[in-house]
């Protein structure tokens, strides 16, 4: 049996000025993200992506994480809590963001950044989702840290108490999701998108599989009190939100097959320094 190590969620502070290590996870998977969207616009000559793009996706996207994640929390999972507090909306940094708010958000910011580009949003998602579940994997950390969405009580040798919540094991959920939905997710959607693929393939794929996962993942997390509970037929929200994600995913793909491989959409602005 394993016990949480109650890790302090704040990282460095000093004076009145405190930096959470849940605010650092964010600024790590920004990072990856260039980093790996970098990698792929070298690597990759008939990218449709600058380099200048690249940066206007991640700043749009910090935007549509950020907003998105932090109103679908409120929204889908503690919306009592927030009602009756509503100054603690603001306070990010304690924990508490919605992949699936957090997504729909990019999802704008991303349709905003075709049009500015433009260029059809499914190339721009194509192009960004591999950049993605590192992201995620350090966010998964970042609640391992907080001791928040802990798992559901178990058996196993690797069960793990949390102090805080009880003394008996539980399941370490959020490791659960890392390595799913974060070093799996990845290792799949980067080597799917290795290859040419028609347009909309990498994007119909990556919501197949974190929809599936997070899924499969939900069965050993502790469903939260109130809006976020086991709702009709045993099945919890985040299995509910998953659902559209993996229909959205099939119809993607599904259209995809009349696609042909995209070559292209290169901009005159391909003309870039690297």
């Amino acid at each position: 049996m394993l016990v949480h190590p109650q890790i302090d969620p704040v990282a460095i502070s000093v004076g009145p000025l405190s930096i959470h290590w849940y605010g650092l996870m964010y600024l790590l998977g920004f990072a990856l993200f260039i980093l790996l969207g970098r990698y792929r616009i070298k690597h990759n000559p008939h990218s449709a992506f600058t380099y200048e793009m690249l940066d206007d996706a991640l700043f749009y996207g910090m935007l549509g994480v950020i907003l998105g994640g932090r109103l679908g929390h409120v929204l889908f999972y503690q919306f009592g809590y927030y009602l009756d507090h509503p100054l603690h909306i603001f306070a990010i940094w304690e924990g508490g963001m919605s992949f699936h708010g957090g997504f729909l958000g990019v999802f704008v910011a991303m349709v905003l950044l075709a049009r500015k580009h433009k260029l059809s949003w499914l190339t721009v998602t194509d192009f960004v989702i591999p950049l993605i579940p590192l992201g995620l994997a350090a966010g998964r950390i970042g609640n391992f840290i907080n001791g928040e969405l802990w798992g559901r009580h178990t058996d196993v040798p690797w069960g793990m108490v949390f102090p805080y919540v009880d003394e008996f094991p539980r399941h370490p959920s959020q490791l659960y999701q890392f390595a799913l939905e974060g070093v799996l997710l990845f290792i799949v959607i980067w080597t799917y998108s290795s290859k040419p693929r028609a347009t909309g393939a990498v994007t119909g794929m990556f919501l197949i599989g974190y929809g599936v996962l997070r899924s499969f993942a939900e069965f050993f997390r502790e469903p939260e009190d109130g809006f976020m509970g086991i709702l009709t037929l045993g099945v919890t929200m985040g299995q509910w939100l998953s659902i559209p994600m993996i229909l959205a995913g099939i119809a993607a793909l599904m259209w995809s097959r009349r696609q042909s491989p995209h070559v292209a959409q290169i901009n005159q602005r391909k003309n870039k320094k690297r």
